[in-house]
C-alpha cells in the first residue's frame, strides 16, 4: 500500500495536495501525520522526515522501497501507476496545458504564499483586507489566478479547471483555501470555481479533518498574533 507523510493539515498546503489527489481519485493509501513541532534540524519533525526523505520536507510518498518526494514528482507517479484514473486530461495539448499550470503555481505566486500562509481553520477576512490593499504583489498572483481559471474554465466547460477532476485541481485546492480564508475578492465565476473545489469529496475531507486537529502553532500563524496584540 502506498505511504503519504503529510504536515498538519491545517498548516501544510504542500501536504495538501497530494492527500487530495489520492483521497478524490479513490486510491487507498496509509497517511502518516508528522505534526509541526519547529523546522530546526534536531526538531523531532525534522528528525522523522529527514529518516524517510533527503530533503526532509513534507509530503513524502512511499511505494514499497521507492521515496518520492516533491509534489508534482509524486503527482507523475500517482498518475503513472493509475493510468485508470485519469489524472491528467486525456487530450495531449490539454495535458501539457495542465502541467504548465501546475508548474507554475509550484515555482510562483511567491506573493501570495508568503503573505497569505494556509490555515484553514481561522476566519482573515480582517487580516486579508490589509493585505489587498498593502501587497501590489498579492494583488498580482491573485489577477494571474484569475486569468488562467477563467480561461480554462471556459475553454473546458467546468466545472472544473479541464472539465473533470484532474492534478491541476489538486495542485489549487490550497489556493483556495486561501482565497477562502482571507477573504480576497475575485470573480464570481472565480469565487464558484473555488466553492466547488471546497465542497469535492476529497477536499472536504482535507477540511473535516483539519477543523478537528486545534493544534496552534504560533511560529505557523506571526500575522494573527500580530493582529491580536495590535
Amino acid at each position: 500500500m502506498l505511504k503519504l507523510y503529510i504536515g498538519n493539515k491545517n498548516y501544510s498546503s504542500w501536504s495538501m495536495r497530494p492527500w487530495v489527489l489520492l483521497k478524490q481519485a479513490g486510491i487507498v493509501f496509509e497517511e502518516v501525520r508528522v505534526r509541526f513541532d519547529s523546522f530546526d534540524a534536531q526538531s523531532e519533525f525534522k528528525r522523522t522526515i529527514g529518516a524517510v526523505s533527503p530533503t526532509a520536507k513534507v509530503p513524502v510518498l512511499v511505494d514499497g522501497d521507492l521515496v518520492v518526494w516533491d509534489t508534482l514528482a509524486i503527482a507523475e507517479y500517482v498518475a503513472e501507476t493509475h493510468s485508470d484514473k485519469k489524472l491528467w486530461p486525456t487530450d495531449a495539448k490539454a495535458r501539457a496545458r495542465a502541467r504548465s499550470v501546475c508548474a507554475e503555481m509550484h515555482s510562483g505566486f511567491t506573493a501570495l504564499r508568503s503573505h497569505c500562509p494556509m490555515n484553514i481553520e481561522a476566519n482573515l477576512v480582517d487580516t486579508g483586507a490589509l493585505i489587498w490593499r498593502d501587497q501590489a504583489g498579492v494583488r498580482a498572483d491573485v489577477q494571474r489566478l484569475v486569468e488562467m481559471w477563467s480561461a480554462l474554465l471556459q475553454e473546458h466547460g467546468g466545472p472544473l479547471l479541464f472539465g473533470e477532476f484532474t492534478v491541476a485541481d489538486a495542485y489549487f485546492a490550497p489556493v483556495c483555501m486561501r482565497l477562502h480564508t482571507y477573504a480576497l475578492p475575485v470573480p464570481a465565476t472565480i469565487r464558484a470555481y473555488v466553492d466547488r473545489v471546497r465542497t469535492l469529496p476529497g477536499v472536504q475531507a482535507w477540511i473535516d479533518e483539519a477543523l478537528a486537529e486545534k493544534d496552534f502553532l504560533d511560529f505557523e500563524e506571526p500575522y494573527r498574533l500580530r493582529h491580536t496584540e495590535g
